[in-house]
């Protein structure tokens, strides 16, 4: 099963404090066993929501906000995400995190939704579809 995790952000990471060398080094061992256990597939922090934008969508309508963003408790600060056996073996994982913050943090787990979770509307045009675009992304990564 695939999850993301999200490193919830902080009035410190929303203000743009930056993590000590000492941080930066746990977590670098951190993600280090994380690819050497085949889990990690990606993951990155996040610039503070001063430096981002949303698009509110309604209808065909679109209108462009920009950051700072309130609600910081709401706000991701970065992520990563992981290829797990199931939930637990990812809230393993992540307990044994380091705090990725100055202070008290949240890091949320959320499952990746798969194929097999559309089975009434993955037809297989759309199916071929999909496995078309995810080739061609891999293709640009190499």
């Amino acid at each position: 099963m695939r999850v993301m995790i999200l490193v919830k952000a902080t009035k410190d990471s929303e203000a743009g404090t930056m993590p000590s060398t000492e941080l930066l080094e746990a977590m670098g061992k951190y993600n280090e066993e994380l690819v050497d256990a085949g889990i990690l597939q990606a993951g990155e922090g996040l610039h503070p929501s001063a430096r981002g934008k949303r698009v509110a969508f309604d209808g065909p309508s679109r209108t462009v906000l920009d950051g700072p963003f309130s609600e910081t408790r709401e706000l991701v600060a970065g992520f990563w995400l992981w290829q797990v056996k199931d939930m637990a073996e990812a809230v393993e994982w992540v307990k044994r995190c380091p705090n990725p913050m100055l202070g008290p943090s949240e890091i949320e787990i959320r499952p990746v939704f798969e194929e097999a979770d559309f089975a009434d509307a993955m037809t297989p045009e759309v199916a071929e579809l999909h496995d078309r675009v995810r080739e061609k992304a891999a293709g640009q990564r190499s």
